[in-house]
């Protein structure tokens, strides 16, 4: 099928848009007007209840499947690499958040508690009920028994039917869920102003992204500081010569749409051609530490402020099927939040407005997220070169498939 194209406008100005309009309308909207608004978010919370399994579903399945494709060694040392990186990245922010977030939000108050008793208030005028035809968990496992089941078996005529449906979810994603959700995040915050949290909301947004973008930082600090002791290399040089990657992820919001730059100054380091056509496009699919960190922290400080328990024997589970969900995430603004809404409802018990609050913390530092992900794929790409370049002449194949997989 061909690429689906995606909205001019980019989906952070239209969020920004959204709640600065829910803002000001909260201040003077009657009563019976918001409620028109309120309809609008029960109708789209019930259809995202109902979509998200099956969304799921057509994202890990065909995903598993396509990473199952036989490429030696290489291909599991980089799986283990980006899965390892991703991990780490999801146990740092949650120990530093753990540190960090007490103090910074002690002042927020339960805005949540506050904010849900003003739903109250303001009830929909109708809503439609719409249950979906699995459970979350069911969507997960299903997924992962038939994407490991076709890649063993090598089932092509379902693996031809699950990546069709892929493409449904991608055009419902993009087409359906994406539009949508800058009226849904006006809606939320339109409800928050009415019910006088706005403040607590924002002041709690900002600390988050500072705190945020301060731990994207520090991660691939580590990671360049990985690769460059295994390669025998300046890990600082090995950064710089992928700030232009970092750049262009801030401008695309997508790891797939910023594979050429990312590949072009992977080569700069000096990673071989076959070994950075293999690595750097798999990575733009696996690797995922950026997304992991804005998730983590984004969760633990929704869950902080709403008074929910906060441990790591959860946020441990939590933080392992992270990594594994959003692989098959669409490169697209808001793909990996959407292929993780499953598991923040089923393993941390998010209600609607909490993972309304998420989507919007989320895409609010979007760039930052997905700009960590593809500079790190470079580091992973400089170790992988390092242990492997002696059979990176016979790779060459592998490389075009996993370009074709990202």
């Amino acid at each position: 099928m061909s690429k689906i194209k995606t909205p001019k406008i980019p989906l952070l100005t239209r969020v920004v848009i959204a709640i600065i309009l829910g803002i000001v309308c909260g201040l003077f909207f009657p009563h019976a007007l918001a409620r028109i608004f309120a309809t609008f978010n029960a109708l789209f919370g019930n259809f995202l209840a109902f979509i998200i399994p099956v969304l799921i579903l057509g994202l890990i399945a065909p995903g598993i499947s396509d990473l199952g494709k036989s490429a030696g060694k290489m291909l599991l040392a980089t799986i283990a690499l980006a899965y390892g990186f991703t991990l780490f990245s999801g146990f740092f922010t949650y120990f530093t958040a753990e540190i960090t977030f007490k103090p910074l939000l002690a002042g927020a108050g339960n805005f949540m508690a506050a904010a849900g008793q003003s739903a109250v208030d303001l009830k929909p005028y109708f809503t439609v009920e719409m249950p979906p035809v699995m459970q979350v968990m069911s969507a997960l496992i299903l997924g992962f028994i038939i994407g490991i089941g076709t890649a063993a078996a090598g089932g092509e005529a379902l693996k031809a039917m699950m990546r069709d449906l892929k493409e449904v979810m991608n055009f419902i994603i993009i087409k359906v869920i994406i539009p949508l959700l800058p009226f849904y995040i006006y809606g939320i915050f339109l409800e928050m102003t009415m019910a006088g949290q706005v403040a607590a909301v924002l002041g709690v947004f900002i600390k988050i992204i500072a705190v945020i973008f301060v731990i994207t930082i520090i991660v691939l600090l580590i990671q360049f500081g990985t690769a460059g002791a295994a390669a025998g290399r300046n890990p600082l040089k090995l950064l710089k010569n992928m700030l232009p990657a970092y750049a262009t992820a801030l401008g695309t919001q997508s790891s797939a749409a910023t594979i050429p730059v990312t590949l072009a100054q992977t080569l700069k380091n000096g990673v071989s051609p076959d070994i950075a056509g293999f690595v750097v496009p798999l990575c733009a699919t696996i690797h995922l530490s950026g997304s992991t960190i804005k998730i983590t922290a984004c969760a633990m400080a929704i869950m902080y402020v709403s008074g929910m328990p906060v441990n790591l024997a959860v946020f441990g589970g939590f933080i392992t099927m992270l990594g594994i969900t959003m692989v098959a995430a669409p490169g697209v603004p808001g793909g990996a939040i959407m292929a993780a809404v499953g598991v923040l409802q089923t393993m941390l018990g998010f209600d609607e407005k909490a993972i309304g609050l998420m989507i919007a913390l989320y895409i609010a530092m979007d760039s930052f997220g997905t700009a960590c992900n593809v500079t790190g794929d470079g580091a992973i790409a400089v170790i992988i070169d390092k242990f492997y370049k002696s059979s990176a002449g016979a790779k060459p194949a592998a490389g075009k498939s996993a370009a074709d997989a990202a």
